[in-house]
């Protein structure tokens, strides 16, 4: 905003289908250009959001409003991680998970979070499905970002927790993506820097406010967001 953007928010609860959080996000992409009078939007989309993006564009007709999709710690091709979270660990830990996560999520505005059909459609077999209908948008430019988390001490929770979990089944990954999964549309950029620490999902987003040497997170934001323009969109 400092520098002259004009930003807006999904608006949308953290936790649902791909299918159902893409329906948020078009009813609130539609809200933006009929209240604004503008043509287009610029989306930057973290983690999941690039997928509910990518089927509202795909499935919801919302191509037309869309200048640009920029997808970052988005898992592509999916999560092995959570493929074996769904079908491996017991019934009773995956609901003590989806009912903390639900209630969290209430408490900060959710009206009706569900974290088992969020994780339903980030697994490797459910992302497969959807590669195989989506495909990159004619005359929308998209590109991706993707991180990675050198050691799982480098990481702050739950990334450091899951960090081990994650390279297990993914490789290389940012503490929940596996780096294989990032990467997709014209252009992609992989972020870290050196020694034990690394970039993390969540150090793409500021959620700790912390300060990573070699990586400002702002300013990254600001670079991308000003290339953007450079390129007229």
């Amino acid at each position: 905003k400092n520098n002259g953007a004009t930003i807006y928010y999904g608006e949308h609860q953290s936790a649902l289908a791909v299918a159902d959080s893409a329906k948020e996000l078009s009813d609130r992409i539609k809200k933006i250009v009929e209240e604004t009078g503008c043509e287009k939007l610029n989306i930057i989309a973290h983690s999941k959001g690039g997928l509910d993006c990518r089927y509202a564009i795909s499935e919801m007709g919302m191509g037309q409003y869309i200048a640009s999709l920029t997808t970052v710690s988005t898992p592509h091709r999916g999560c092995l991680f959570a493929d074996r979270l769904l079908y491996s660990a017991p019934r009773r830990l995956k609901e003590r998970i989806a009912k903390m996560y639900n209630n969290t999520m209430k408490k900060f505005g959710d009206t009706n979070p569900d974290f088992m059909a969020a994780v339903n459609d980030l697994t490797a077999m459910a992302c497969a499905e959807f590669n195989m209908d989506w495909t990159v948008p004619e005359g929308i430019y998209c590109q991706s970002v993707g991180s990675r988390l050198n050691k799982a001490a480098g990481g702050r929770f739950p990334m450091n927790l899951a960090y081990q979990f994650v390279t297990y089944f993914d490789g290389d990954n940012d503490g929940l993506v596996g780096e294989f999964s990032f990467k997709w549309g014209e252009d992609y950029q992989l972020i870290t820097v050196t020694g034990k620490r690394g970039v993390s999902h969540s150090d793409m987003i500021d959620m700790n406010r912390e300060n990573i040497k070699d990586f400002d997170v702002r300013e990254f934001y600001v670079q991308l967001v000003h290339d953007l323009k450079k390129k007229g969109l």
